[in-house]
């Protein structure tokens, strides 16, 4: 069975694949469809965004899709940046002024309370219409200063009690086991399991 994966993001692909096993199914990507126009995501949140990604993908290729989307919310901001997480500073889209950003925001706001968790929405969408949702969180803080070298986006920012290091100071295996969007993807695996069974 042949899937497609609406990114161009060549380490979700692996990511996926690696998850998929020997379960014989080939995982394509954006970079394997000709034409493909990106998808305006102007959802309110990330489960939207995600559905708008596979439903479009699904149109094209005919394919049953797979698509996410993912960003960090902080308590203390009422969720903030949420789906506007890659572009919180405005555009073009940059790390370091988006950090900065978070910095700013939440400079007032005291080390106990500066809670925040990364989320990831991860839609299925097949040809006959269904849609499937899985998700993935981790849990952690904000720190007020950036730590580790390793990541990108506000993982040098996020701070993860369980290993007592930043997302940017972890392993790749072990933000890999840990990462929001591996839960999602790992809890669809079975349901890409059935849909293989019935076509």
């Amino acid at each position: 069975m042949k899937i497609i994966l609406a990114t161009q993001n060549k380490g979700k692909i692996r990511e996926l694949q690696e998850l998929l096993g020997d379960a014989d199914i080939e995982v394509l990507s954006l970079k394997d469809i000709e034409d493909w126009e990106d998808v305006e995501e102007d959802g309110i949140t990330f489960a939207d965004n995600a559905a708008l990604k596979a439903k479009a993908a699904v149109k094209k290729t005919g394919l049953i899709a797979l698509a996410d989307d993912s960003g960090l919310e902080v308590d203390a901001l009422a969720g903030s940046p949420g789906v506007y997480s890659a572009r919180f500073a405005g555009e073009p889209k940059d790390d370091e002024r988006n950090n900065d950003k978070l910095l700013q925001e939440l400079k007032e706001v005291a080390d106990s309370q500066r809670q925040a968790r990364f989320r990831c929405a991860l839609v299925i969408a097949t040809p006959d219409g269904k849609e499937f949702l899985t998700e993935g969180t981790v849990e952690g803080q904000i720190l007020t200063e950036r730590r580790g070298r390793d990541g990108f986006g506000y993982d040098p920012l996020f701070f993860v009690p369980e290993y007592q290091r930043t997302m940017a100071e972890l392993t790749l295996s072990e933000k890999n086991r840990l990462s929001h969007r591996a839960q999602a993807f790992r809890k669809a695996i079975p349901i890409l399991q059935t849909l293989k069974g019935k076509s």
